[in-house]
């Protein structure tokens, strides 16, 4: 028995295997930037009333193209899963397809308000993070502009900027498949406030009307974008 208990004592212990190192937790904290495309939806209205003349009526200008990119930055107070606080400003080119023609009564209307050829975004995120699924709403500050009507040498009268601000406000969904890149799908709404007003004049030479109308200067945005985390 003593010699059977000495060989056992020889024998190797069993070794227990270290456990495995999990991965950091997935974090969305930091800086990020990226590029987006997608299709913008106007909403503009179809009629008018002009003070001194009547009723108008006019096709509201459809939507088109929207493209650009963003930059942002996002804090997460918890890594894997929690809510996550964030700043993110864009930069957007438009291809909207003009409104087709107006008229009061029968005679051509010409609008000769400014178009809207970009605009851009400064808001604020607020979302939760499942891992490297964010969710997220988001707000704030927004800004346009665009070229001037081709008619506009027929007016008379001094035209407003073609810089309009306003807000937006939307909310998305955005996966991170690799610890630098993500994929985005966002929907904003867009309203840049009330364009036109002013004094509508008749040239009888042409005939025609020339005016600044009135429109609203909303539309809503659909667009996926890629990121970069920094």
């Amino acid at each position: 028995m003593a010699i059977g208990a000495a060989d056992a004592a020889d024998l190797p212990r069993r070794q227990v295997p270290p456990p495995i190192p999990l991965p950091p937790a997935f974090t969305w904290t930091g800086f990020y930037a990226g590029l987006n495309a997608g299709y913008g939806f106007n909403d503009g209205r179809k009629t008018f009333t002009d003070p001194t003349y009547g009723s108008v009526s006019q096709s509201g200008g459809r939507g088109g193209f929207v493209g650009g990119g963003q930059l942002g930055y996002n804090y997460q107070f918890t890594p894997g899963s929690g809510f996550v606080l964030g700043v993110e400003t864009d930069f957007q080119g438009t291809a909207f397809a003009k409104a087709d023609a107006a008229y009061l009564g029968t005679t051509p209307y010409y609008n000769v308000s400014p178009s809207l050829d970009w605009f851009g975004t400064v808001r604020g995120r607020v979302g939760y993070a499942f891992d490297r699924v964010l969710i997220y709403g988001t707000g704030g500050f927004a800004y346009g502009g665009g070229s001037q009507s081709a008619y506009a040498s027929s007016y008379p009268y001094a035209l407003s900027s073609s810089v309009r601000t306003g807000y937006a406000a939307g909310g998305g969904f955005e996966y991170a498949f690799t610890e630098k890149l993500s994929a985005k799908i966002e929907a904003l709404y867009v309203n840049l406030g009330k364009r036109g007003g002013g004094t509508t004049v008749y040239d009888a030479t042409v005939p025609a009307y020339y005016g600044t109308g009135t429109a609203e200067s909303g539309f809503a945005v659909v667009r996926a974008g890629i990121n970069y985390r920094f």
